[in-house]
């Protein structure tokens, strides 16, 4: 292939990628009449309209689909052994976005940012708290961190802790006040801290089982949040009975008597934190850096329950007190 076949077959998988001239054309660096031309040439070696224009939009044609689906993953491939070299020898430096559970920056970013300074001074972590599930796709972020669940988008994920258990809350004074639920179905005789996932607008039900039965209860109370620390301390405060990880600042709560876990023999399991990615062929050297930081690997100090080991898995909708 010559070298202008190359340049006009990666112009117009530009092109169909990003549905614009305008914007595939500041991505190859080049004006949009170039570009236009170098289609034109394409289409006219081939024989064939490759691409529908009209003034608003640029869309493949059948002929263009077919040929963008099979010299795509060409180009990707291509791009993933360029990469490969350049990181082999270059520096690791960059932006890194990061979209993260509350739970898992305070429990796993935080402690290892200096960390990961030291090793990696040229690297900015963008990292954003979001207790929602947010796209990460659609918002450019590089990577998330979310509870595992079921699979909404074809996505590498690497485990980063075990299973989280969940605990019902309260203080001592709100159940000296009210009484103690004994069964998941009391709880609609109590105030109960209520989370809310922005994707949705619904309150979260809470997930209890026990010998196999599993219940979902909707609950009702004075306060209605998106934030872990909020509900916490409103429950510490009295305001109610809240549904949390036993992790993530609550074990603490629990130890020194602020908080009582109730319920316990209805207590159930989540997965675990994984981040997770778009599934790509290659994983850029920046983003591998941060997930061998996060699961402590070549360091002499481990952190407890964090595995290593990485598969496949999906996120949806993460229980309350992300």
């Amino acid at each position: 292939m010559r070298g202008s076949e190359f340049a006009e077959l990666k112009a117009f998988a530009a092109v169909v990628e990003r549905s614009s001239f305008a914007r595939a054309a500041e991505h190859l660096g080049v004006s949009p009449s170039a570009l236009s031309q170098t289609i034109r040439q394409l289409e006219g070696r081939l024989g064939a309209r490759l691409l529908n224009r009209t003034t608003r939009s640029v869309a493949p044609t059948a002929s263009g689909e077919l040929l963008h689906r099979r010299i795509a993953p060409l180009f990707r491939e291509l791009d993933a052994a360029v990469a490969e070299a350049s990181e082999a020898t270059a520096r690791v430096s960059g932006t890194l976005r990061i979209n993260t559970l509350g739970i898992a920056a305070r429990e796993l970013i935080a402690p290892r940012l200096s960390r990961f300074h030291q090793a990696y001074p040229d690297v900015v972590l963008d990292i954003v708290v979001d207790d929602d599930l947010a796209d990460i796709v659609d918002g450019r972020f590089d990577a998330g961190i979310r509870v595992g669940g079921r699979l909404e988008r074809d996505m590498i994920a690497v485990r980063l802790t075990p299973d989280l258990d969940m605990a019902v809350v309260a203080s001592p004074a709100y159940l000296a006040r009210r009484g103690t639920p004994r069964t998941p179905a009391d709880l609609s005789q109590h105030a109960c801290i209520n989370w809310r996932l922005q994707t949705d607008g619904r309150p979260y039900r809470w997930q209890f089982e026990k010998r196999g039965k599993r219940l979902e209860v909707a609950v009702e109370g004075p306060v209605v949040t998106n934030h872990a620390d909020v509900g916490v301390a409103a429950a510490v405060n009295g305001l109610g009975i809240a549904y949390h990880f036993k992790r993530d600042g609550l074990a603490a709560h629990l130890a020194q008597g602020r908080l009582v876990q109730v319920l316990a023999d209805w207590s159930v399991s989540r997965p675990g934190l994984f981040l997770y990615y778009p599934n790509r062929q290659h994983r850029p050297a920046l983003l591998t850096a941060f997930i061998d930081c996060l699961q402590d690997k070549g360091l002499a100090e481990d952190v407890s329950g964090v595995s290593a080991r990485e598969g496949r898995t999906g996120m949806k909708k993460p229980p309350a007190g992300g």
